[in-house]
């Protein structure tokens, strides 16, 4: 391309860049604003900066895509200096006071919210599927007892592709539909089967005459009671916070799944990629930290000189801080709330203690205002997950039942973008030039030897 030429004819906005090494200026559009005002330029537009013609061209280096737009996408809007969160223009704060789960994950798919009769006919599919094949019993059954809840739910929704082969048609959208509600309809069921296996417990079956989430605790808690009856406040808590943790944009276990799904998957696949994503500690399991750190603590005597510590760089005050939200976690407001409301049915015990005094101090400390460390959705969460009875390496199951709801509108959002190819990034190579082969190890014959196999 020629000095100062635009390759987008008629770009009312470019990016003029002169490159020092060879002196050649450049033009690159910059995309029209969207409706929030994000700008971008397309970072294939710098592979017109070279200094010699069959050069590979410019590439950006940015270390976990933190700079790095992969889509464009209408469903979660987030304003992280703002504290703003919003599927799909509806603040958070409305649907988690208004809107059923259920509700909210037709909204996050379809963008709309539904009428009456589409949501009846929706919770009724969902409803109609929630039982799963026998064999999955037999599949969990040969897990250990004490297997992490998070390795059995990956790995018995990868199972489920086996027992739907007519999922990997997803182009035909009454397959990809279908696929959609078996697994909005089964992740409560096998979450709770992972949970009564590690207790040592009989499954449950679903009980459908309930609602999703009350269906979801019978299957976890039931025991001998011929119809289970959910206490309201853990149903209201639960409801609430599989909202708000049904979709955050682009996190590192939704990048996971639209990955995973631009090869063509089957949603089960792609989604049991999502459940080992949000597996490890800097992702879905930092609910389960923010346990951890209080029973190191131990004592709210001991408060002060973990504070201390944490000022001085020794440690870290989990739960508090996030990422993207600069001012406060809208989502921690609301789960705040909630969290009061489950302490007046459970009490106040010594760990609860320890939690509410770290949360007064950060709140009311000029280091931890300053550095902007407020309480997120993580430190919440987690205390009610525990006022609930759930065990804490379960939190992160919980997550995943809710986040599938993100995860199938991000998947099935991504398919349907002519733009999204098969997921592939670049690196810049650190290693060695090409190098001659020059061996000084004897390999005594390919075959091995007559010790090749152990006896």
């Amino acid at each position: 391309m020629s000095k100062t030429e635009s390759n987008a004819a008629g770009a009312t906005s470019a990016l003029e860049i002169r490159d020092t090494r060879t002196g050649t200026s450049y033009s690159v559009p910059i995309m029209p604003p969207a409706t929030e005002g994000d700008t971008a330029i397309r970072a294939m537009d710098l592979r017109q900066i070279k200094q010699k013609p069959d050069e590979f061209g410019l590439m950006t280096y940015d270390p976990a895509f933190m700079n790095t737009a992969s889509c464009k996408s209408a469903i979660t809007f987030i304003d992280g200096d703002k504290g703003i969160l919003r599927y799909r223009g509806y603040p958070i704060e409305q649907l988690a006071e208004k809107a059923s789960f259920l509700e909210t994950a037709w909204l996050l798919r379809n963008g709309e919210l539904p009428t009456q009769t589409e949501y009846d006919d929706w919770k009724h599919q969902i409803t109609y599927h929630t039982y799963v094949h026998e064999n999955i019993k037999t599949f969990l059954q040969g897990f250990r007892y004490d297997a992490h809840p998070m390795s059995m739910l990956c790995s018995s929704v990868a199972a489920l592709s086996s027992f739907y082969p007519d999922a990997k048609n997803i182009e035909d959208p009454a397959e990809r539909h279908i696929s959609i509600v078996r697994l909005l309809a089964k992740l409560p069921t096998l979450a709770a089967f992972c949970f009564r296996h590690v207790k040592g417990l009989p499954f449950i079956y679903p009980d459908n005459d309930l609602g999703y989430v009350e269906n979801f605790l019978s299957m976890v808690a039931r025991m001998s009671e011929p119809k289970y009856e959910g206490n309201p406040a853990f149903v209201k808590a639960l409801e609430v916070l599989f909202i708000l943790h049904a979709d955050h944009e682009k996190n590192c276990s939704t990048n996971a799944v639209r990955a995973i799904g631009s090869s063509h998957v089957d949603p089960f696949s792609a989604v049991a990629g999502g459940i080992a994503a949000l597996y490890g500690p800097l992702h879905g399991g930092a609910n389960e930290a923010v346990l951890h750190m209080i029973k190191e603590i131990g004592d709210k005597k001991n408060i002060p000189a973990f504070i201390e510590s944490v000022k001085a760089g020794k440690g870290k005050l989990m739960g508090f801080g996030h990422r993207v939200y600069k001012s406060y976690d809208p989502r921690a407001r609301i789960v705040k709330k909630l969290a009061d409301d489950v302490f007046k049915v459970v009490g106040i015990d010594k760990d609860l203690e320890i939690a509410l005094e770290l949360e007064r101090i950060a709140l009311s400390d000029e280091y931890f205002i300053s550095r902007k460390l407020y309480p997120n959705v993580d430190f919440y969460t987690g205390l009610i997950y525990r006022s609930m009875a759930f065990p804490t390496d379960f939190f992160t199951v919980l997550f995943a039942v809710a986040r599938t709801a993100g995860w199938l509108a991000q998947w099935e959002e991504m398919l349907l973008d002519k733009e999204q190819k098969i997921a592939r990034p670049r690196q810049i190579y650190t290693g060695y030039g090409e190098r001659a082969y020059e061996s000084t190890i004897s390999h005594g014959g390919r075959g091995g030897g007559k010790d090749a196999v152990r006896k």
